[in-house]
């Protein structure tokens, strides 16, 4: 009798911690869909082929005074950093930009916890651009072009999308999805294309 008494109280008990991992999980969705973002940021890169970067990365924000949401985020997908979103800003955000982070942590997070707004459709997109990049499929140039276009096809619902893959390549500055940096992480386009075939100039271009 004791042992049919312990053994469900053990099962009660496991059955509690799914509950409450389960009811964790459904608030961590619903916080990333109104305070995070899945983007895809285009960076200026002159060491690379293509004279740009992709760099995929969740975002999510909170004011510093509650800070312990961002800390519960990082702690649960296990990866990540917070930092503060300006120097003068008291906004804090949690960061995801590594990429074995994002293919192995965070996408499979969210696909089993999804999000109930349109923001699903950017997570579904972000996916597929991440796992594209660790395929390997930007390092040629017609699936570099892919990549970049699912990328700006994130940003502000695809209007940045008229700029065109020659405006890019040839004048960066042309769109303000386009940033400047001097240095290349662990987590975006190598510089390894140095070494690539140039680009010909064809109607492929």
């Amino acid at each position: 009798m004791l042992a049919r008494k312990a053994a469900s109280t053990y099962g009660d008990n496991v059955k509690g911690a799914d509950d409450q991992q389960e009811r964790l999980d459904g608030y961590i969705a619903g916080y990333v869909d109104g305070e995070g973002s899945f983007s895809v940021t285009v960076n200026r890169n002159p060491t690379s082929r293509f004279k740009l970067q992709l760099v995929p990365e969740l975002h999510v924000s909170q004011n510093g005074d509650r800070r312990e949401v961002l800390d519960l985020i990082q702690k649960r997908l296990d990866c990540g950093y917070i930092k503060r979103n300006g120097r003068k800003d008291r906004v804090m955000v949690f960061v995801v930009r590594r990429r074995h982070d994002l293919l192995t942590k965070v996408i499979p997070y969210f696909e089993r916890n999804s999000l109930i707004s349109s923001k699903q459709k950017e997570f579904e997109t972000f996916a597929t651009v991440v796992r594209s990049m660790a395929a390997g499929d930007h390092l040629g140039e017609l699936g570099f072009r892919h990549v970049l276009e699912l990328g700006l096809s994130m940003n502000g619902n695809g209007r940045f999308r008229q700029v065109g893959w020659r405006s890019l390549v040839g004048h960066p500055e042309s769109s303000e999805t386009v940033r400047r940096t001097e240095k290349v992480s662990e987590d975006t386009v190598r510089a390894a294309w140095r070494h690539a075939e140039p680009i010909r100039n064809d109607s492929a271009s």
